[in-house]
């Protein structure tokens, strides 16, 4: 069996449903995962916590390709969940897919 066969498909949230640079905080298997649309309509995931002390991205401000942390202002990158230089960390993040409007988070 190989790592696609072990991933599920969960659907989320439509396109329409996500606003550009606002995050949206979906609930999976009590998880929080924070779902990122940027300006040009590419849909990111990453698990809803900053890696360092556990900020809320969902509440973050989005500035392309990234989110800063409501608490002390960590850089994540919304492709990878790194934090950026000079900070250090790494939170989950998620492949996306869409069809037919519906966005849907690939899960291990």
């Amino acid at each position: 069996m190989n790592s696609v066969d072990k991933q599920k498909e969960v659907a989320v949230a439509t396109v329409d449903e996500i606003t550009v640079d606002i995050p949206k905080e979906v609930i999976i298997e009590e998880t929080s995962i924070a779902i990122f649309k940027t300006k040009d309509d590419t849909i990111f995931a990453l698990e809803n916590k900053c890696p360092h002390k556990g900020g809320p991205l969902s509440q973050g401000i989005v500035s392309g390709e990234h989110v800063f942390c409501p608490l002390h202002d960590w850089k994540i990158s919304l492709n990878d969940g790194e934090a950026q230089g000079p900070d250090e960390g790494c939170t989950a993040s998620y492949d996306t897919r869409i069809e037919n409007n519906t966005v849907y988070l690939l899960l291990n």
